[in-house]
């Protein structure tokens, strides 16, 4: 997963059919248990959905612009709109099942 800040974050989810945006922090210890959960979704899904992460800690206006107040959420973007959002730690199948609503 490829890490957005604020100077590559618009062109890139601008430029994405579907794309997730996970928010994160390294302290966050949430974060670190969906996030090998991410990694095999970015394979299972790759070519269909792009993803991303964006490290509130270090781009706090992100985390601002879109309202991030818990972490981990992760964000789905659809050329750049948001179209969903998760809050927290949430297993493998809930994530799909929201991903396949939108392929």
């Amino acid at each position: 997963m490829r890490e957005l800040n604020v100077t590559s974050f618009d062109d890139t989810v601008n430029r994405s059919p579907l794309c997730i945006v996970d928010f994160w922090a390294e302290w966050c210890i949430p974060c670190k248990i969906i996030s090998p959960i991410l990694d095999e979704l970015s394979e299972e899904y790759k070519g269909r959905v792009d993803f991303f992460k964006v490290n509130v800690d270090d781009n706090p206006e992100l985390a601002s612009k879109f309202r991030i107040t818990s972490i981990p959420t992760i964000l789905i973007f659809r050329y750049g709109e948001p179209i969903d959002k998760m809050v927290g730690a949430l297993p493998k199948q809930n994530i799909k099942q929201v991903l396949d609503s939108y392929l």
